[in-house]
């Protein structure tokens, strides 16, 4: 096939441009291979297989010398607006079982991932999500992601409404309209689903001055499809549920006094994926682009995503997301070039309200008589241990009542649609296996963190994540009390690598793996996420961290001003000014403790963890602080 010429065409491409080329629009190798008696896909069905919402992996843990790795592949749901059916999650709950690792991950686009699938059960998972109101397609690749959406189920906010319906319309205007999805995991079956709106098929084939290809089965995406990843959301003023900043576009529905929907202000240009010592390479914060009404939002979103398709770097994949563009071009030529694509000017930016973060835990009405539960999910891991069994608490819950979900951003999620008459016996069931509903009883630090999977299974990370941030909390809130800020809000956010999957870019306290058990640090975000942190220590081994934290703590304790949170004090001090109090407050504390200096090298077993957890929750006391205490009296 011919295909129009993008702007970059006699550019060298990068090595991945050539495998979506070749792939005869996603097919191959994936197809060839998955007939295959193997344990893995080759490196450049790997690439393919991405597309198709799946990503290999292999279990660093089960690692042996001499032997072929422990390949498993990890799964993720492509979820509009976080909208999860019954009938998909109790298939996902089985499938987990069945196939995975006996968990579910909620992720922080609003999906859900599987982990631990052999090769050889990919396609019956697939199916399987299929045929139960789901899909996987399009979660991973280089091409729209998962469209975001507050997660909160308000029927008596048309605001809301609007925003969860064009999640959806804007999903599937930009979702692949490649036969290959169907043709590898369902034999070519294609699936009865939620049909389209028809102004979304008509604005997918209009021309729109050069935004489609007229050629081939991909339209708006052509053979190559896009640069890299490309991530959206939608919101409603004032709700910075969905970390909009950090989106390559975020749409805001803009209402008129009736609450009728007539346009929509545009952001772009965020995203927070850099590498290490590579410097070109950063997080960035999305600008303000302009107001488009809502007849020709589908024409907007089609001329942003051909200008990042025709312009974006297909050369160097480390400067090929839409921020690097929009940075390189400066936020007036971006302008200028979409609207060349889109055909008309866009319009100024209305005002808005300032952003706020909601977590919405805990029981709430949802605005026509029923009830919503937002649940707080420990880094989104959907898991049963010891006596907290959330995923039989779940499974009960959704197969007797019958209950809709949405994920939220901050990897929680929420149950709604819910008769009060139920109320109690679902708030009996949690009480059964433990899980806690009432957000006041969630430990503060632990209610606003977020962790990536990181180790075991995830190849790019580089030290722990999910598995040593509960720890971590701990051991942060043992210095909090011990300045005397032990009720103190933070938003904390880790990563195992520089990557950023759990938004440590725009926490008051990111950490960010740099090596084995040590992190980069950043500081200066906002507790509602409208600001970037920026880096203040490059590598900070972990059983440093509380030598590290004391000083800011204590400086932040003496110095803050009214309402001010941690991560705007360090914003507004400066960093010259932490590390000059820091140091003159470690050399006095040297002095004091004569050289003493606090080591964490002690191993604890499961059941003695969860035990401790439990007491120092009781006890209003740090982990750390119990164990010395029991150490002191023992010794």
């Amino acid at each position: 096939m011919v295909q129009t010429p993008t702007p970059q065409a006699t550019e060298k491409r990068s090595k991945l441009e050539g495998l979506k080329q070749r792939s005869h629009y996603l097919r191959e190798p994936v197809a060839t291979e998955l007939l295959e008696d193997t344990t893995h896909f080759s490196e450049a069905a790997v690439q393919i297989l991405k597309f198709h919402g799946s990503y290999q992996q292999d279990n660093r843990d089960n690692r042996v010398k001499g032997q072929e790795k422990d390949y498993q592949m990890m799964l993720r749901t492509r979820s509009p607006g976080g909208f999860i059916p019954p009938e998909l999650y109790l298939t996902l709950d089985r499938l987990s079982n069945e196939y995975g690792n006996h968990t579910l991950r909620t992720t922080t686009r609003q999906g859900f991932q599987i982990h631990g699938i052999l090769k050889k059960n990919l396609k019956t998972v697939i199916s399987s999500i299929v045929k139960s109101m789901g899909s996987t397609l399009g979660a991973c690749g280089d091409l729209n992601r998962n469209v975001m959406a507050p997660p909160a189920p308000y029927k008596n906010r048309p605001d809301y409404i609007y925003a969860w319906d064009y999640a959806d319309r804007i999903a599937d205007l930009l979702t692949p309209q490649t036969g290959a999805y169907y043709e590898i995991w369902l034999d070519g079956e294609k699936v009865i689903s939620a049909e389209e709106a028809p102004e979304v098929k008509a604005a997918r084939q209009r021309n729109g001055n050069g935004t489609i290809f007229h050629e081939g089965e991909e339209p708006i995406y052509g053979t190559q499809y896009m640069p890299r990843k490309f991530k959206c959301c939608v919101t409603v003023p004032g709700d910075n549920s969905v970390d909009l900043y950090t989106q390559d576009v975020c749409l805001v529905v803009m209402t008129n006094e009736q609450g009728e929907l007539e346009g929509f202000n545009v952001y772009a240009g965020g995203g927070l994926g850099r590498t290490h010592n590579k410097e070109e390479t950063f997080a960035r914060q999305a600008d303000e682009i302009g107001y488009v009404a809502k007849e020709d939002i589908y024409d907007f979103m089609k001329a942003i995503v051909a200008t990042q398709r025709d312009y974006g770097d297909r050369v160097n994949r480390r400067h090929a997301r839409m921020k690097y563009l929009i940075h390189d071009w400066g936020v007036d030529k971006f302008r200028s070039r979409v609207e060349k694509y889109f055909g008309r000017p866009i319009e100024p930016f209305k005002p808005l309200p300032a952003w706020q973060y909601e977590d919405y835990l805990g029981w709430h009405e949802q605005g026509d008589g029923k009830l919503f539960l937002g649940l707080s999910i420990d880094n989104g891991r959907v898991k049963d241990e010891g006596d907290f069994k959330l995923k039989t608490a779940l499974h009960a819950i959704v197969q007797q009542f019958n209950l809709p979900m949405r994920l939220t951003p901050n990897h929680n999620l929420i149950l709604y649609e819910i008769d009060p008459g139920f109320k109690d016996t679902i708030q009996a069931i949690f009480d059964q296996y433990g899980v806690v509903t009432d957000p006041q009883k969630i430990p503060t630090l632990t209610r606003y963190a977020m962790a990536c999977p990181a180790l075991p299974t995830c190849g790019l990370a580089i030290t722990e994540s999910e598995r040593a941030i509960p720890g971590i909390l701990d051991r942060i809130q043992g210095v909090l009390n011990q300045v005397g800020l032990g009720e103190e809000k933070i938003v904390i956010r880790m990563t195992g690598c520089p990557n950023g999957c759990a938004r440590p870019y725009m926490a008051e306290l990111g950490f960010v793996g740099s090596a084995p058990e040590s992190y980069q640090i950043w500081l200066g975000g906002t507790p509602h996420q409208t600001k970037l942190a920026r880096p203040y220590i490059d590598r900070l081994p972990i059983r440093d961290l509380e030598i590290f934290l004391e000083p800011l703590f204590v400086y932040f304790k003496q110095e803050r001003q009214t309402g001010e949170s941690f991560g705007e004090f360090c914003d507004r001090v400066g960093f010259d000014a932490l590390r000059q109090f820091a140091a003159q407050y470690q050399e006095s504390a040297n002095t004091a403790r004569k050289g003493r200096k606090i080591r964490y090298r002690i191993g604890v077993h499961d059941e003695v963890y969860e035990k401790l957890k439990v007491a120092a929750q009781n006890q209003n006391k740090s982990m750390t602080q119990l164990v010395a205490e029991a150490l002191d009296a023992y010794l």
